[in-house]
């Protein structure tokens, strides 16, 4: 098998030549005709010169357009990491290629490490929703989605974890993506996600450099210390305080209840002071 995927284009499926697979006609002709046709219609948005005329006497217009010619495309500065809640990787193919789901992700990674870069980097995926990390709350415009395929109460396969890692590793070199940004979609979410489910090998990924962790050796809580307060400072939206604490626990403590004993303030102490 080869897991390998190609850089170039925008839209990328690896596969395997077994199988379904193995057939030569590609089921998704339809849906990436549509891509194509989308992309040149946005093509057509990025060429028109910004001239604006504006409606209020109160603003003078210039005699000429001055177009600036320092510029580049957006790069997404955080990774978003989902489970699908799906039973098969067919199944997510098929939901991001209907209309109707109006839901999609940058990369799917199948259990088999197979990886479908589904929409070009740059481009806005639908994959966060209503979710807010910090002061950020149009994580859409800011990240790239990536979505594993798993139904939320399943290990992860290690060889999609694999995957998982090689494709963060040219990610985060690509588009020079800080080490803290890469987060699941139950932080940004935490009242309404739990994904990717408590699992998920947060630490294997801290250790490759992807995401934050907490030390071995592990420092006492001051006595001020604040807990709700630690978990502001770390992203957290900390408005739903117990769907906050259940969301860093998921992450950092693989557990999945609403409370903090002493070990857990422990652990958020030290995880909070890596976002300092």
């Amino acid at each position: 098998m080869n897991n390998q995927f190609i850089s170039k284009g925008f839209l990328i499926l690896v596969v395997p030549i077994v199988g379904f697979w193995a057939c030569s006609r590609n089921p998704y002709k339809n849906s990436n005709k549509q891509y194509q046709q989308q992309v040149k219609q946005l093509a057509l948005s990025i060429k028109e010169n910004p001239i604006e005329k504006w409606a209020s006497d109160s603003i003078k217009e210039p005699p000429y357009w001055v177009g600036t010619t320092n510029f580049n495309l957006r790069k997404p500065s955080f990774v978003i990491i989902h489970h699908t809640a799906q039973n098969a990787c067919l199944q997510t193919l098929a939901t991001f290629t209907t209309v109707k789901s109006a839901v999609s992700a940058h990369y799917v990674i199948c259990k088999d490490g197979t990886i479908h870069h589904m929409l070009n980097d740059y481009l806005r995926a639908y994959h966060a929703g209503i979710s807010k990390w910090g002061n950020l709350i149009d994580i859409n415009s800011a990240s790239i989605g990536i979505e594993l395929d798993n139904n939320g109460f399943e290990p992860f396969d290690s060889l999609q974890i694999k995957s998982l890692i090689s494709l963060l590793a040219k990610l985060k070199s690509t588009y020079t993506i800080a080490t803290a940004n890469f987060i699941g979609h139950g932080d940004i979410a935490p009242t309404r996600k739990n994904d990717p489910n408590y699992r998920f090998p947060w630490k294997t990924l801290a250790d490759n450099g992807f995401g934050l962790w907490y030390d071995t050796v592990l420092d006492s809580i001051p006595q001020n210390f604040n807990p709700i307060q630690a978990l502001r400072i770390i992203g957290y939206n900390v408005k739903d305080t117990n769907a906050a604490i259940q969301s860093f626990k998921r992450h950092f403590l693989q557990d999945i209840t609403k409370r903090l004993n002493h070990t857990d303030k422990v652990v958020l102490y030290n995880v909070q002071k890596k976002y300092w």
